[in-house]
């Protein structure tokens, strides 16, 4: 679905938005209730966060064990097991029926004993269905065949992977057998005999997700709704990619962020570096892959941590200075243009996170490309000008994609509380702010609804094509998704108060969708 003009969504991730009947986590069955709410809103766009599969022990969906596999805790049980036919066979374990019940009411998201719920009922229902095949004398289903067939060139060292991971203790495959973890083809082959069973189940997961993936897609769509992903700039070490392709990552160097406005010493992610003029040697083949299994998943793709494409900023993990790679503005150009032009190439509409300490040239780049990046309302700013003011978003080029923030920022509440008087009011003197307050300051005012409206309903009068808020800025909460550079057991586990399903019947959100709507018009973003 390709989204045109003039329009606007919110960003919400998956997992924030559970209904009454998922399992303590947003799902995919939950996109569909999600679409009807933006849709009455006016909204066109559902922008989510990745939903690549994350380590056991991680909750961040940027730390990813596969660059393509979708995360197994996003199925919905209760649709799996209506589609296979074995609501009746296969049930949660009594024992661990009140857990379901305490994440289900959880004021946030508990990954570990989500995923470890939805586990067991997989993999009993998996059981159940090789059980039924071997007793009527059937095969799996052709649609199964099928999938296992169009997704062979990911899936094959996916299941693989995940199979001997299990095996091995779920220790790094750095850590494995060196036959094993060096690919030597007779060890890999024996593996997959070995392990046939669980490679199987590994695929029957990603088959699962797919189906339910389509039909998510296909309501969204039937309500006129887009669906965004996001592209992580990089996979973990421990990860069936960097597995697969060791030659095009250098595990000596962890790659992250210099300083910038979210961490005085910078970052480090612990990820690997890409090894450019190995992954430029077979033409960049590995995010041509990631491109196209993004453009199978999403109309259209964030593009995490732009500038990493350009030059990836590296530590060597036994010491040394931090340094860009590649080192020469030349050919960080060269190297960024061609990456953004095999992501444009795959069909999904493209926007870029041009956020944080970005050079000039980028976003001169981004430009000749013709691929929006972001406008932030609180960092446009004219900053080599005198009181450095606020940039007018009625200002913001067409091919971009203003917001209140992002995954990464403070809401715009606890922004608002934690500025000046000083800098309110240079606020108050934009002119699309201006207007919208009839002139009326606002150095004094408190974070009230007439301030977060005033701040919001600026984005949808921008310039911007695409108009796209944090859910929470929208109701003035200052839950944060994710606080950079800390490790928090809170960070990625915000959740709606209510269930999406139930949206109509919450007063607060009645009066969000309404307002939605009538910025959307009033501001010509109607498809």
């Amino acid at each position: 679905m390709t989204v045109p003009g003039r329009t606007a969504g919110v960003l919400i991730p998956l997992f924030s938005f559970p209904s009454s009947s998922s399992w303590g986590i947003g799902d995919m069955s939950d996109v569909a209730p999600m679409s009807a709410w933006l849709s009455a809103s006016g909204q066109h766009v559902l922008q989510l966060l990745p939903m690549n599969e994350m380590a056991a022990d991680q909750q961040s969906p940027y730390s990813a064990l596969s660059g393509m596999a979708i995360d197994p805790i996003y199925i919905s049980v209760p649709a799996a097991l209506d589609a296979m036919g074995l609501k009746d066979q296969v049930a949660l374990p009594e024992e661990m029926r009140p857990e379901l019940e305490r994440v289900r009411h959880a004021a946030r998201v508990e990954y570990r004993t989500v995923r470890r719920l939805k586990q067991t009922v997989l993999a009993n229902a998996f059981e159940a269905l090789k059980v039924a095949n071997a007793r009527a004398n059937r095969d799996w289903p052709e649609r199964f065949h099928a999938f296992l067939s169009a997704e062979d060139w990911w899936l094959r060292d996916y299941a693989l992977f995940r199979a001997i991971h299990d095996r091995q203790g779920q220790r790094p495959w750095t850590e494995w057998p060196e036959p094993l973890a060096r690919r030597e083809p007779r060890a890999l082959e024996r593996a997959r005999d070995e392990l046939f069973p669980q490679v199987l189940f590994y695929c029957f997961l990603q088959w699962l997700a797919d189906s339910q993936w389509r039909a998510a897609r296909a309501a969204a769509a039937a309500r006129g709704v887009a669906i965004f992903g996001d592209l992580p700039f990089m996979v973990d070490t421990d990860s069936a990619d960097v597995w697969a392709r060791q030659d095009q990552f250098r595990l000596d160097i962890s790659v992250g962020a210099p300083p910038d406005a979210f961490s005085a010493e910078g970052q480090d992610w612990g990820t690997p570096m890409y090894q450019w003029e190995a992954m430029a040697a077979d033409g960049f083949q590995w995010l041509r892959d990631r491109a196209r299994r993004n453009a199978a998943l999403y109309d259209g793709c964030r593009v995490d941590h732009l500038v990493g494409f350009y030059r990836t900023y590296g530590r060597p993990r036994k010491g040394g200075a931090p340094f860009f790679s590649p080192a020469l503005e030349s050919d960080q150009v060269r190297l960024g243009e061609s990456i953004l032009r095999i992501f444009s190439e795959s069909g999904a509409q493209i926007i870029a996170e041009d956020l944080g300490t970005v050079p000039d040239y980028v976003r001169a780049s981004l430009a000749r490309l013709g691929i929006p990046g972001y406008r932030v309302l609180r960092w446009e700013r004219h900053w080599h000008t005198a009181g450095q003011p606020f940039r007018d978003p009625a200002e913001y080029p067409s091919r971009s994609v203003a917001t209140s923030g992002t995954h990464d920022t403070e809401p715009l509440a606890t922004w608002w509380d934690s500025v000046s008087s000083d800098e309110r009011r240079r606020v108050s003197e934009v002119p699309t702010v201006r207007q919208l307050t009839n002139g009326k300051a606002l150095d004094g005012a408190p974070y009230e609804p007439v301030v977060r409206d005033v701040l919001l309903e600026s984005l949808f009068a921008s310039g911007s094509n695409l108009v796209l808020p944090v859910v929470q800025d929208l109701f003035g909460w200052r839950d944060r998704i994710n606080d950079p550079a800390t490790a928090s057991d809170r960070n990625w586990t915000f959740r709606l108060p209510w269930p999406c399903d139930r949206l109509d019947e919450v007063p607060a959100a009645r009066e969000r969708q309404a307002m939605l709507r009538s910025w959307t018009e009033r501001h010509n973003r109607s498809v």
